[in-house]
């Protein structure tokens, strides 16, 4: 953990925040600045800056899970969206973060991707080498 970091200061109760949920690797809290109605932050304890990379991240993804089914039956939402981005061009907090985002029928969240074909010479080499990779 590190002095410096809002959200080892939460793991810690260095500083308040509406804890959902709480586990030996992990917590989920309510995000301060909700985009909508049970907006979560689900964080592994231990800090780190990317989940997508290690082989400890499962308990992040299981409690993700395990938050959602109870959001589901506490607040009936019409879905869900999980955000997770990493690296230096996202974000403000370089502690690894998943967004639990219950969506609602007109509810200000707009996720758009812009979208392009995806060429045959591309995807055989992309495939190919993570293949191998694996």
């Amino acid at each position: 953990m590190t002095d410096d970091c809002q959200f080892c200061r939460v793991v810690r109760d260095d500083e308040t925040a509406h804890v959902l949920y709480e586990d030996d690797g992990t917590v989920a809290f309510l995000d301060r600045n909700p985009a909508v109605e049970g907006h979560t932050l689900v964080v592994p304890k231990r800090h780190r800056e990317e989940l997508l990379v290690g082989d400890d991240s499962t308990g992040v993804w299981e409690t993700v899970q395990r938050v959602s089914t109870a959001i589901e039956a506490v607040l009936d939402p019409a879905g869900f969206s999980t955000v997770h981005t990493s690296g230096k061009l996202v974000g403000s907090v370089d502690h690894a973060h998943v967004h639990l985002l219950p969506r609602y029928e007109d509810d200000p969240v707009h996720i758009a991707l812009e979208r392009r074909t995806l060429r045959a010479d591309t995807a055989e080499r992309i495939a190919s080498a993570v293949e191998a990779e694996l």
